[in-house]
C-alpha cells in the first residue's frame, strides 16, 4: 500500500496563487524523486469544531485558509530516499525574504497505510 506524508499548513488568502506556484514546482521535484501522487487541497469547507479541528491545530488566522496535502510513496524507503534528494535538488532552494506560507506552523508526517479501498 506504499507510504504517505501529510500536511496541514495555513495559506494567507492573498497567497493562494502562489502557493498553487510553488507546490507545482515542487510537485514536480517529489515525482522526479519517486513520489507516485502529490495532492494539495485549498481548505474548502473546513468547520470549527468543538473541542479540536483543522483551523486550530493550523494555528489558523483571520484572511488564511487551511491546506491539506499529501504525497504518496510506493514505500516508506522509498520516501526516505526520495526526501534526501528533494532537500538536495536546487529547485527547492528559495528565497528566505519569500514566504508563501509560515513553515512554523505547518503539521506534518509520515503515515502507513492501514486501508485502502
Amino acid at each position: 500500500m506504499g507510504y504517505v506524508d501529510g500536511y496541514l499548513v495555513p495559506v494567507p488568502d492573498g497567497n493562494r496563487d502562489a502557493y498553487r506556484a510553488m507546490a507545482v514546482k515542487a510537485s514536480e521535484v517529489f515525482r522526479d524523486h519517486g513520489a507516485t501522487r502529490v495532492v494539495e487541497a485549498w481548505g474548502d469547507d473546513v468547520p470549527d469544531g468543538k473541542i479540536t479541528d483543522y483551523n486550530r491545530a493550523a494555528h489558523r488566522l483571520a484572511g488564511e485558509t487551511v491546506v491539506f496535502s499529501w504525497v504518496e510513496w510506493p514505500s516508506k524507503e522509498a520516501r526516505t530516499t526520495g526526501w534526501e534528494r528533494i532537500m538536495a535538488d536546487e529547485r527547492m532552494k528559495h528565497d528566505p525574504a519569500d514566504q508563501t506560507f509560515d513553515g512554523k506552523r505547518m503539521i506534518y508526517g509520515g503515515f502507513e497505510p492501514i486501508v485502502e479501498a
